[in-house]
């Protein structure tokens, strides 16, 4: 798998150049190579205690999206991505080891990392998308079926960039 990847990888530096928040995507889906080595990013990331207190859901429904889409307060471009990754804090494996700071701070400094890598490993991959962080934690957590543990932080619509817009990515 690591030949796939092969020319499509850019220089660090250059990736946080080329990183923009893009709101407009082409139809063009994003393979499961792709999700798998964006997914295996977070494997290298820190974490508090390496408990790696966070979860992601994929969200390919277009049902579901244009919920989250609602639920992000209106920013219905989020329902024209290919792909949206909600990424949640785990708040009960961290409060197990670190007690109430551990729940407070500790699982959504995890999660909002996983979510940085991801963000990082997308645009070195050519792969665009949005940090959002405005929506409604209960309806993105109804949306997604999650237990009362999880609490959402940041929500990644993530595609090709297309139009005007490409041309950031």
């Amino acid at each position: 798998m690591q030949a796939f990847f092969q020319g499509l990888t850019m220089d660090f530096f250059e990736v946080l150049e080329k990183r923009h928040s893009i709101r407009k995507f082409s139809e063009k889906k994003i393979s499961p190579e792709i999700i798998e080595k964006l997914l295996g990013t977070v494997n290298s990331a820190p974490s508090a205690g390496n408990l790696k207190s966070y979860s992601i859901m994929i969200i390919k429904d277009a049902e579901k999206k244009q919920a989250i889409a609602k639920a992000s307060f209106g920013q219905g471009f989020i329902a024209s991505a290919p792909i949206v990754l909600v990424f949640f804090a785990d708040i009960s494996v961290s409060s197990q080891k670190y007690g109430e700071r551990g729940k407070s701070l500790y699982a959504v400094q995890d999660a909002t990392i996983a979510a940085a890598y991801i963000q990082l490993a997308a645009t070195a991959l050519g792969i665009s998308g949005c940090w959002i962080g405005a929506f409604d934690e209960r309806e993105i957590s109804s949306i997604c079926s999650v237990p009362s543990g999880l609490r959402p932080v940041a929500v990644f619509p993530l595609g090709f960039a297309s139009g005007p817009e490409a041309d950031k990515a």
